[in-house]
């Protein structure tokens, strides 16, 4: 009966994968059927569209890679077992699933299977990392260095690590994005526990130089932390090479599963980190909880396709970013670049388009789903976080939108963004006073507006 099932879920996983081929959108084919007995049109949270949008969101999570989706399969439906349980065969062989999917992540990053711990995400590794590690060394480390553009777990943690006495630098960053590798230098005292800089930079797309953190790092005896979650899979790692003593990656950001991450922590030097959370002790002590065998088989798959698919996919999505991009700035003046444009990952495009508001051009772009550096707080909408890091104006900083690309972008989805992108753009500066004004050459920054 269950090789029945499972045979019946690898037909439905192959049917899916063939009806993906021939949509438009990478979104779930499996919800686009249940909508299309509808007629097709969607209505959510008060916008009515045509049919489900464009995916170009790829830094938010990515859609689950179908062979990764085929290695998981087994493992929700006849090897169930608890890869904890050490008496019968269920247990053993998620035991070995679960390893096997270790050394796939270990061999992704040029580690040791032994010092790789699976979490419920980067969020969780990163709280491990920071908290963990100055608990462990709180006698006579009291001080972490980070930069002001690092995810925001990052910076509450060091916020929680100040509430309880320890002390933290955050650096500013360029007006690229990356780091100055000689105020970090600069900043690192007798009693720094822990430097923390993420890789790739979840907004802007931005690669900080790792191997040199790691070598500033190296010589001055602190361990390096680095938040890798949207680096992994993208960007060739090399933990011995680039000096790094602590990682957080994450599964749903290489077209893995949500739910699953996972921790490096090196063992030679050996760096410890004091528990978050209490337990049956799993994951040698490190993180306590059954670990999830479907979801670490996953992670681990979808790690082995990265890294046999890495070079393609980084070449492909380069290609793709540039059509975008090409695209765009052929037909729009007033496009700006967000972070370094020579250090940064391809799939990542974060523009700020001149005299249109960001969130208005989010509305209006109902059939591409992309993100906005905005953030809406609950009183007022301030512009990113990491774009003032920049320096980037104020009102740029309000226009910024995220495209994301992927494994499973096609040209005519970039073609169709490209045409709805600039067509928006266009409408909405046919409405602003602002750029009107622009067009007939007044310096708007110089304008002294009258308050009432």
């Amino acid at each position: 009966m269950a090789a029945k099932h499972l045979t019946s879920s690898r037909l439905l996983l192959r049917r899916l994968s063939l009806l993906s081929a021939r949509h438009l959108s990478t979104a779930s084919v499996a919800a686009e059927l249940r909508e299309d007995d509808g007629g097709g049109a969607i209505s959510m949270k008060g916008v009515k569209i045509s049919g489900r949008p464009l995916y170009l969101d790829m830094q938010a999570t990515t859609p689950v890679d179908p062979r990764v989706l085929d290695a998981m399969l087994p493992f929700y439906l006849s090897r169930f077992g608890n890869p904890h349980s050490r008496t019968h065969l269920y247990g053993w062989e998620s035991d070995a699933a679960v390893e096997t999917a270790r050394s796939q992540v270990a061999a992704l990053v040029g580690a040791n299977p032994k010092e790789i711990f699976f979490t419920s995400g980067a969020t969780e590794s990163n709280n491990i990392s920071v908290k963990g590690l100055m608990h462990f060394y709180r006698d006579k480390k009291r001080h972490v260095i980070t930069t002001q553009t690092e995810h925001k777990c990052v910076l509450d943690s060091c916020r929680y690590l100040q509430q309880e006495g320890f002390e933290v630098t955050y650096l500013p960053v360029r007006p690229d994005g990356l780091v100055d590798l000689d105020r970090l230098a600069a900043a690192i005292r007798p009693d720094t526990g822990l430097v923390s800089v993420m890789a790739v930079n979840n907004e802007i797309g931005v690669v900080q130089p790792l191997e040199d953190i790691g070598r500033i790092c190296k010589e001055k005896g602190v361990p390096f932390h680095t938040d890798a979650a949207q680096a992994l899979g993208k960007i060739p790692i090399d933990v011995e090479r680039m000096g790094i003593a602590l990682m957080s990656l994450s599964g749903h950001k290489i077209y893995g599963p949500k739910g699953v991450g996972a921790l490096y922590l090196r063992r030679r030097p050996r760096v410890r980190v004091e528990p978050q959370m209490s337990g049956g002790g799993q994951e040698r002590g490190i993180r306590s909880g059954t670990v999830p065998t479907p979801l670490a088989v996953g992670m681990g798959a979808a790690c082995e396709i990265a890294a046999a698919e890495m070079d393609y996919d980084s070449r492909r999505v380069a290609a793709l970013q540039e059509r975008l991009l090409n695209g765009i700035c052929s037909r729009l003046n007033g496009v700006v670049i967000n972070g370094s444009v020579e250090h940064r990952y391809p799939g990542n495009l974060n523009l700020s388009f001149a005299y249109v508001e960001g969130e208005s051009l989010l509305m209006g772009l109902k059939e591409v789903a992309v993100s906005s550096g905005s953030a809406c707080t609950s009183a007022s909408l301030e512009p990113s976080y990491v774009l003032r890091a920049l320096g980037v104006d104020e009102d740029m900083a309000h226009t910024s939108i995220r495209f994301g690309i992927g494994r499973f972008t096609t040209e005519a989805e970039i073609d169709r963004a490209v045409e709805l992108t600039v067509r928006q753009v266009e409408k909405l500066r046919e409405m602003s006073p602002l750029y009107e004004m622009a067009k007939e050459g007044i310096d708007i920054k110089k304008i002294q507006w009258a308050q009432h």
